[in-house]
Formats: C-alpha cells, structure tokens, sequence
C-alpha cells in the first residue's frame, strides 16, 4: 500500500475513535509551566534585558505572585524551546528562583516569530535608539521575505500586492513610529558599535548620527578617536560635510580635524581649568555662574590696573 494511503488510512481511523470536540481541543493552543532550563534566548534578540530597579520589582512581584502574563515560546528541533515574547519575565522568574515559567506554546516560522516578537517589545515604554534600529530592521526583513514568497497567477510584484505600498509603509502603519522614523532608525544599524552606544547615551542626535551611518566604518573609527580626543560631538551641519567628503573620497583625519575644529553657531570656545585651582576663592556650593562673574570682575579690574600703571 503506497505510504500517503497509510497515511490517509491512519486519519480516517483517527476520525473514527475521538470527538470533533477533542480534536478541536488538541489543536488549541494550551498554557504550560515550562522548565527555565529548557528555554532560550531569540537568536540576535535585539532589546536589552537589563538588571535594574525595574527587573528587580519585576523579580520582586513574581516572587510574590507568580508570572501574570505568559510569555511565548515555540518548539526547537529536537527538544525544547526557543522564547519569543517573555524575555523579562525570565530572567525575573529566575532572579525569584522560580524553576518554571507559564507560555503558550506556538508553531511558528522565523519569520513569524521575528514579527511577534518585535510587535510585543515595541510596547514598552522606554526603548533605546539601537534596540528600535535592529528590531525594525529584523522586522522588514521579515515581511520582505513574507511577501516574496506569496505567488499568485498574475505574479504580481510585492509591491502591488501590497496595494502600492512598500514594505517599511506596511510596517509604519503598526508601528509607533512613521515611516521617515524608521528609515532613520535602521540606517542606524550601519553605525560602529562606539559610535551607537552614543547615541543611546544621549551624546549624538538622531539627525547627526543618520548621516554618520553613512561613512565606512574605517572613517567612523578615526572619527570616535578624534570625538575622544577632542571631547567634543559634531552638529549636525558637520557630518552633512563629513558625508560629502566622504563620498567623493576626500575625507581623511585632517579633513575630520579640521570639521570638528569648526566653531559651531551654537557652541562657542570653551575656557576650562580645574575647580580645585580657585576652591579657595569661594565658599563650597557657590553656583558656576556666579564663580565665572566674579573672575571675569576681577580680571576686568586687574586690566584697568595695569592701564592706569602704564600711562
């Protein structure tokens, strides 16, 4: 007997000794207490899992209660289980020592667990610059994929099944940010690793650092050393230039010197000296500004003093 009547023969008898109702139930998707042991990161998850204030609470209140909310999982090949939404929640559930965590169990495809698991960390409240860069970019990638393996008998392109749109306007419209945004965000994902991390502190803005992400790695490199260097950020107008000399292959570290010595519209040259130098001078707690008028007092009478002598 060919093997696809085996096949079909097995089914049909199946059919014959269970309810509709309890094959119903054997498809729906159940809760199950999981051993943590089983369970791993999402290859190149892109959100931080991080131990702070927050996660502590979080370990704090699952400690107390339990974990709320299941996170997510699908089956890995062979035995256990790969976490796509819950990533928090694990490491708050073993932080309170607890050896299970409550999922739901689904069968996905990567590019199906790709989008759930973005979609669910894009609802948190706080998120840094990377952490949105390569999950939309992880995302689009997702859903290019998704639409190029749909045919139909016209063949007809993605984007014209998409009714126009592209794939990054698809993902704006249940995204939290615009498309432009996400444009920006995932350039980003073409910055070296120092250069990001400044973003994510707050040091470099998001227009600046677009047009950063354009520039080699091997120029971003000497740039970071030259922003070390001279304890300074680029505005926004001098990587406009940096990317210019850039693509005409003319941005060399003079070139990059001579940028970030430019004095900005905003910025002007800074005086610094060590605080412990004029301590002395002024009680503990005196405001900076109030120490700066006064010197610039004193120095403004210790010039009229000399024009008085020399006359």
């Amino acid at each position: 007997m060919a093997k696809s009547s085996v096949a079909g023969l097995l089914t049909s008898v199946d059919d014959l000794f269970t309810t509709q109702e309890e094959r119903d139930a054997a498809k729906r998707e159940t809760v199950v207490d999981i051993p943590l042991s089983e369970i791993s990161d999402f290859p190149n998850h892109p959100f931080k899992v991080k131990m702070d204030d927050a996660m502590m609470e979080m370990a704090d209140s699952i400690r107390q209660y339990g974990v709320l909310v299941p996170g997510m999982v699908r089956p890995k090949e062979g035995s256990g289980y790969e976490m796509v939404a819950g990533h928090r929640r694990k490491m708050g559930s073993e932080l309170a020592q607890k050896p299970t965590m409550p999922c739901l169990v689904r069968d996905l495809t990567d590019d199906e667990a790709i989008i759930i698991m973005v979609d669910s960390n894009l609802q948190r409240e706080s998120i840094l610059p990377s952490e949105k860069a390569f999950a939309y970019k992880m995302k689009l990638e997702a859903m290019r994929r998704q639409q190029g393996e749909r045919t139909d008998l016209t063949s007809a392109t993605p984007l014209q099944k998409s009714k126009g749109k592209t794939s990054r306007e698809l993902l704006a419209e249940n995204s939290p940010d615009s498309h432009e945004q996400i444009r920006k965000f995932i350039r980003l994902t073409n910055l070296i690793p120092p250069l990001l991390d400044m973003v994510d502190e707050g040091k470099i803005a998001m227009r600046p650092a677009v047009e950063l992400s354009y520039l080699p790695e091997n120029e971003q490199t000497i740039l970071h050393e030259m922003m070390e260097m001279e304890d300074c950020t680029p505005s926004h107008a001098q990587t406009i230039k940096m990317r210019q000399f850039s693509e005409s292959g003319k941005l060399t570290e003079e070139v990059i010197l001579s940028i970030m010595q430019e004095e900005k519209p905003n910025q002007k040259e800074q005086f610094r000296m060590p605080r412990e130098r004029i301590s002395k001078y002024f009680p503990t707690g005196t405001p900076a500004q109030k120490i700066e008028d006064t010197i610039v007092k004193a120095l403004d009478m210790y010039y009229k003093r000399q024009r008085s002598l020399e006359r």
